[in-house]
Parts: C-alpha cells; sequence; structure tokens
C-alpha cells in the first residue's frame, strides 16, 4: 500500500462509517486527506490528523472518530496495524512487502493508480521557451507549465495555479537563462513557493556535489551509468532483495514517499514540493551507489542483481520528475 493509497483508503472508510451510522450524517467527508511521514519519536510510519478536520463540524470528538476509523482501517491489506495517539491522531504501521515487487510497480508505472512516480519511461520534457520572453511573465511560464504537468500526471481536477500570485524574477537577475542555462533557471524558479521571489545562488553552475541542481541529475547519470558496467560484468538488474546493503533502506524510504509528495504537489499546485524530494531521493541514490556492484573478486549474485534493479528504478523516478518540471535528465553528466 503506498501512502497514497492509504490518503484514499482513509476517504473511504469515512464514508461507509457515515453510510453505516457510525458518524453523524451531516458529517462532510472531504475529497482529500493529509497523510505525512511520522516525525521522530512517533509511531509508525505514517500519521493522519484527519479526525480533528472532520470532528468540528460533526459535534463529535476527534478520538470519536478515529476510533471509528481504527477498526475499518486496520482490515485493510498492506496494513500490519493503527494506533490512536493523543487526542486523535491516527498512526498507521503499515506491512512489508516484497521490494522486488516494488521495484517492479515503478518499472510498470502502476503504483496509485495515477503515473505515481512521474511518467516512465520520462518523455523528452516540454521547457519554455525562454528566448524572447519578458523577464516578468517569464517564472510565471514556467511554474504555470510544470503545475500543468504535475496535475496531468495526477488526475487531479483543474489546471493550473489559477489566481496564484507568482512572483516574478527580479529584474537585477537579468537574463537567467542565458547566465545559468535554461534547465538550472527552471529548477531555481520552482524551488520556492510561488508567491516567493526567486534565488540564483553561484552553485547552479557548480558542476559537483555542492549544487542540488547537479546532484539530481548527476544521480540519475549515475543509475544509468551501473547499467552499463554492469552489463560489462555480464549481469542485469533483477527486481528481488538487496541483501541488507548500505544506503538500500533509506532510498526504498525516499521512493516510496515520492507518489505522497506527487499528490501534494498536484493538489497545492506546489512543485517546489517534487525539487524538495527529488533532491532527497539522489542523495540517497548516490550513497547507495556504492553499495550496487560487485567488489574485487566477487561474483554478480541475486542480491547484486536486485541491488541494481532498485538503482535503476530510482533513476527512472528522477527522470519522471525531471520531466514533470520541464528539465532534461542525461545519460552522461
Amino acid at each position: 500500500m503506498t501512502p497514497v493509497d492509504l490518503s484514499r483508503s482513509v476517504v473511504r472508510a469515512l464514508r461507509r462509517a457515515v453510510e453505516d451510522g457510525e458518524l453523524p450524517a451531516g458529517l462532510v467527508v472531504p475529497d482529500r486527506v493529509v497523510v505525512e511521514r511520522t516525525r521522530p519519536g512517533g509511531v509508525g510510519d505514517y500519521a493522519s490528523p484527519v479526525a480533528f478536520g472532520v470532528a468540528k463540524g460533526a459535534g463529535v470528538p476527534p478520538r470519536g472518530v478515529a476510533e471509528v476509523l481504527a477498526p475499518r482501517l486496520a482490515e485493510l491489506p498492506g496494513i500490519e496495524r493503527v494506533e490512536i495517539t493523543g487526542a486523535g491522531f491516527l498512526n498507521f504501521v503499515l506491512a512489508e512487502g516484497s521490494v522486488g515487487e516494488y521495484v517492479r510497480s515503478i518499472q510498470a508505472g502502476r503504483t496509485g493508480g495515477a503515473d505515481s512516480y512521474g511518467p516512465a519511461p520520462a518523455p523528452a520534457p516540454a521547457p519554455v521557451e525562454f528566448v524572447g520572453v519578458p523577464v516578468a511573465v517569464l517564472r510565471e511560464r514556467v511554474v504555470q507549465a510544470a503545475v500543468q504537468r504535475i496535475v496531468s500526471s495526477q488526475g487531479v481536477a483543474g489546471e493550473g495555479v489559477g489566481e496564484a500570485r507568482i512572483a516574478p524574477v527580479a529584474r537585477r537577475d537579468g537574463d537567467v537563462a542565458g547566465a545559468y542555462g535554461a534547465g538550472a533557471a527552471a529548477w531555481a524558479m520552482l524551488s520556492v513557493p510561488g508567491h516567493e521571489t526567486p534565488v540564483f545562488p553561484a552553485w547552479l553552475l557548480v558542476q559537483d556535489e555542492s549544487s542540488e541542481f547537479f546532484r539530481v541529475r548527476y544521480a540519475h547519470a549515475r543509475a544509468r551509468a551501473l547499467t552499463r558496467n554492469a552489463a560489462r560484468l555480464g549481469f542485469r538488474g533483477e527486481p528481488g532483495e538487496p541483501g541488507g546493503a548500505h544506503g538500500a533502506d533509506a532510498l526504498l524510504r525516499a521512493l516510496r514517499d515520492q507518489p505522497l509528495v506527487l499528490e501534494a504537489a498536484a493538489h497545492h499546485r506546489a512543485p517546489e514540493r517534487l525539487v524538495r524530494q527529488l533532491v532527497v531521493i539522489a542523495d540517497a541514490l548516490l550513497d547507495f551507489q556504492y553499495h550496487v556492484l560487485p567488489k574485487g573478486d566477487e561474483k554478480p549474485s541475486a542480491a547484486h542483481r536486485a541491488r541494481l534493479a532498485l538503482a535503476e528504478a530510482a533513476g527512472t523516478v528522477l527522470a519522471g520528475g525531471l520531466a514533470l518540471l520541464g528539465i532534461d535528465a542525461p545519460d552522461h553528466l
């Protein structure tokens, strides 16, 4: 079960509880429920404050709502248990799933119903034309285009950012595409909320891991390089268990959060959420990469093939995310 599946399951449980008379008929069931990673020291994998929101207009204490929902949700496949903390927070422990099955789902692009991980395989992005576009409207076009791609990928109703104000590029920054390149300029424009003026730091021009923009594209290129190097060693990736390799759990955790981030980015028309998540995935992949291929006299094993498949899945997710932002993901960097 993905976090997005979990959010939808909570909505369905609310509706059924109202239909069955366990919750007041006047309770307003939201179309979307917030589910987020449990904070350090919390309980379980994910948590939701949904009971507080729906209890306000129903005359029911939040904990009462949570106590109705918890047993319904605990019965669902993929959920190991549901715990209630505080005045009504729902905390979810998800059942452990097969890593191989999870990687296959990314490869097939079939997790969550919509394009949960971005286009896979990622199409060539269609960036906004920078040449001749006045600075006053350049950022608005870049943000609008990214939002439309993200919204379309998630099947969310509506397009664009509506009436939200998009702060333009400051005149002092001048020709940002000419100074930094179209991809780096778009990255900077999409890295902060639309109402904030974008900043163009010097690291946009740096080709090393001190640059977030470089790290994300470099991580994708490293995933492609691992595939090429594995082929030279006579093996290829096959989804399976990575055998406790260092960094595998962190990479899996980042990948599993991607559908939730994309869904939230579409709902809030906030591409900066996707930008931040791509950095998290890239950093996890760059840490994991050193444990993918055999070392020394090692022979390629099932664990090596599984690790390669996991790294390749991360590369696919990075390419898909960059495509949604209108930025290319080169195989060599």
